[in-house]
């Protein structure tokens, strides 16, 4: 077997709050890393699939007779060939491998090809005669939340979960009220390499998997399931990833390689097109958010009443957790007496929806931002200043009851976005680019602010831990680490910041970050902004735990450490202390380690200690409109981040680039066209995303609050600045144009003549 993934060897670097070089970096550059669609097998196959043109239908036959027929065409699968679970999921098991009769989105799989050329299976595929009856499908959330409405499954409601919030006295009253509806659109991860990965089969029955996801063991234990094998024997190896954001949590095709490499006995590689992936993984919730605000005449909070309603398309995925999140976090980092929440999941016949970059808070932040910002001009403030009246600190409850612990710079941060010096007048290229639609006539500049909560890691009690193993040997006569964890290198750099921690506790120059697998034990998604604390937290237990053999084996010898634990200025063991200590043999421990615990919450008043840790982040947007083209040029972002620790600043001032990024891109052009259940623009013809000519100038303050209960007092990164980034954009195209921006994104023709 070729392109296998191996080891990257981080050798050159510091530990803890230095930024070494990505060992992994040249070679993304220059393109010779070896993604997940890049790996090769000798006598390997291609697989492919059909999939429905429909968003609800009834399947009544499938013609297989031209596809089997096929020259090339070594298998053609359908659900009654999946040999153990049919379904599989996230939260809950119910979405199909194949589809048997019902068909629930436009886009579900209903056969599978495998074939010695990848054109060869496409065509079989094709040559698949599916008969259907069509039915009219169910796509509007709200109508779906009815009673009597028609049901996306005929044996459970449309309803996936509903978490209510209850704190204070929910008839509370007060003599400022300001009300507001917004929406927000079905939003892609747009990674750039699409679902691939290479199933190889086995001697022992079993199946070797190498594939780009964000959760190798959650994907094992449903692959297994639905194979109907041992969880030992369907082993998996991350491919490399070309992003992930969210969207590789759930399954694409890991199952259907695996399934045509055991009938066919012969390594299958699967690689979707560009139009395929929009169809074979989750999307952001798109919602639909009802808020009231009452405040006193100085802008002080008495109550927020809110309804969320999100949609979760054909099947459950994550939605519970993103439906918790997007009640818990609801109300904004705001001090709050009185809150009514009540936040809906439903299923309906649109795409699935399931993990995005922050999760339910996304959602959540553009409402209760753009009302405060209805709120400041209804009383006559500053939008700075009547944020900072309702700032949330430390020793505050949130409306679950929580108490927060950490840090909670909120007033901080939006201080330090507010005393930034504003950018220049006159963009680099006014609103249309250099396409010269304007010379500046029409344009007026706004300015714009926001700021953001976060959950870090998971929740509601959820057994949240991550393992990792370290091994100390000699190499050519000096001391060198591996490291060994199943954790998800999707971007992030995780792989240089477990070498860093290592160097940090042992002091060992020479560091190997083994390839993720499953027979090491689970280190969680690489998802909710938890791999840095959980994983990195695991190689840290297992460093100290290192610390103590190593001092333990060098007094047996006779010899007392020449360094101190708790000396962290030099290294641990002088050179001939290391050769001492590992001539012996080789050291190893493996730790599995968690973070504080959480609870449920009441299913009632939805109080409980949900949350590990809480994140933070504020945004000022500087923009240039067009208010006659209704054009938009961003022309400065300011933002400002508590990140407890910067573990490796490089990477961290790229997380926060990266998500604002995305939240730009949410705010003026990303959205998944969906009419009457189906995708409207499938490409990145149609589906737009922010280039380097769209982004402007970014402005970074990092704080650096240590959390009490985590590792180096590190807080997660990667989700708060795609949270805050999105209201501040819409914020300042307000202020520049006075028009209501009630969704995002903004279109041209929210803002011509509002």
């Amino acid at each position: 077997m070729g392109a296998r993934p191996t080891g990257l060897d981080v050798r050159v670097g510091g530990g803890v709050g230095s930024s070494p070089q990505r060992p992994d970096g040249r070679l993304k550059v220059s393109g010779e890393f070896a993604f997940s669609s890049d790996l090769w097998a000798d006598d390997m196959l291609w697989g492919a699939t059909l999939r429905s043109p429909y968003p609800r239908a009834k399947l009544t036959g499938l013609d297989l007779t031209a596809a089997v027929a096929l020259p090339g065409v070594y298998a053609v699968l359908t659900a009654q060939d999946v040999p153990g679970r049919r379904v599989y999921g996230l939260e809950h098991a119910d979405q199909p491998v194949l589809a048997g009769t019902e068909i629930r989105y436009q886009g579900e799989p209903i056969a599978i090809v495998a074939a010695d050329h990848p054109e060869t299976a496409r065509r079989a595929a094709s040559l698949i005669k599916a008969d259907y009856e069509v039915l009219a499908p169910v796509t509007d959330p709200d109508a779906a939340l009815l009673p009597g409405s028609d049901r996306v499954h005929a044996d459970r409601p449309n309803l996936l979960r509903h978490v209510p919030i209850r704190k204070g006295d929910p008839a509370a009253t007060a003599p400022v009220v300001v009300t507001g509806e917004y929406q927000v659109g079905m939003q892609d991860q747009a990674f750039l390499g699409p679902e691939s990965g290479l199933a190889v089969p086995a001697e022992d029955g079993g199946v070797d998997l190498y594939i780009a996801t964000q959760w190798l063991h959650v994907d094992q234990q449903q692959v297994a399931a639905c194979l109907g094998l041992p969880q030992e024997k369907v082993r998996l190896t991350l491919a490399g990833v070309g992003g992930a954001f969210g969207a590789r949590e759930d399954l694409s095709m890991q199952v259907h390689a695996c399934l045509l490499a055991l009938r066919t006995g012969r390594p299958v590689k699967m690689v979707y097109g560009r139009e395929e992936s929009f169809f074979g993984h989750v999307h952001r919730h798109p919602a639909r958010l009802r808020y009231e605000h009452g405040a006193d005449r100085d802008g002080r909070l008495v109550y927020v009443k809110a309804s969320i309603v999100l949609d979760g398309g054909a099947y459950a995925s994550s939605t519970g957790a993103v439906v918790a999140n997007a009640a818990t976090l609801g109300i904004g980092p705001y001090d709050v007496p009185n809150v009514v929440m009540d936040a809906y999941g439903l299923y309906t016949n649109n795409p699935p929806c399931g993990a995005m970059r922050g999760f339910g808070a996304v959602q959540a932040c553009f409402a209760y931002e753009s009302q405060m910002d209805r709120l400041a001009a209804a009383v006559g403030l500053d939008p700075v200043e009547v944020r900072l009246r309702n700032a949330l600190t430390t020793g505050d409850r949130m409306p679950t009851g929580q108490l927060v612990e950490g840090p909670a710079p909120v007033a901080e941060l939006l201080r330090l976005v507010r005393e930034r010096p504003q950018a220049p007048a006159g963009a680099d290229f006014p609103p249309g680019g250099t396409a010269n639609t304007t010379r500046g006539e029409g344009v007026v500049r706004g300015v714009g602010y926001a700021i953001g909560i976060k959950n870090v890691c998971f929740s509601e009690g959820f057994d949240d831990f991550a393992t990792a193993r370290v091994r100390l040997e000699l190499v050519g006569g000096r001391p060198a680490a591996l490291v060994h964890t199943a954790a998800a290198e999707v971007g992030q750099g995780l792989v240089t910041v477990q070498a860093q921690i290592v160097r940090t506790e042992l002091g060992v120059e020479q560091v190997t970050i083994a390839p993720a697998d499953t027979s090491v034990g689970s280190a969680g998604s690489s998802s909710a902004s938890r791999q840095t604390y959980m994983t990195g937290g695991a190689v840290r237990a297992a460093c100290l735990a290192l610390r103590a053999r190593l001092a333990a084996r060098l007094t047996a010898l006779g010899r007392a450490p020449s360094t101190s634990d708790n000396d962290k200025k030099g290294p641990f063991l002088s050179a001939e202390e290391w050769v001492g200590a590992l001539e012996a043999g080789a050291l190893e421990e493996t730790v599995e380690w968690r973070h504080r615990p959480t609870h449920a919450l009441d299913p009632e008043t939805g109080q409980g200690d949900a949350h590990v840790q809480y994140a933070f982040a504020a945004h000022r947007a500087t923009v240039d409109v067009d208010v006659e083209l209704g054009l938009v040029k961003v022309v400065e972002i300011a933002t400002a981040q508590d990140v407890g620790k910067a573990v490796n600043p490089q990477a961290v001032a790229g997380q926060i680039q990266g998500g604002t990024a995305q939240g730009l891109g949410l705010a003026l052009m990303e959205e998944i066209q969906v009419v009457d259940g189906m995708v409207r623009n499938p490409s990145f013809t149609d589906y737009l995303l922010p280039t380097i000519m769209d982004m402007p100038p970014m402005r970074l303050d990092v704080l650096e609050l240590a959390d009490p209960h985590s590792p180096y007092g590190l807080r997660g990164v990667g989700e708060p600045p795609t949270i805050s980034s999105t209201p501040a954009v819409v914020a300042a195209i307000r202020a520049a144009t006075g028009a209501a921006l009630t969704r995002v994104p903004v279109r041209p023709e929210h803002i011509v003549g509002a």
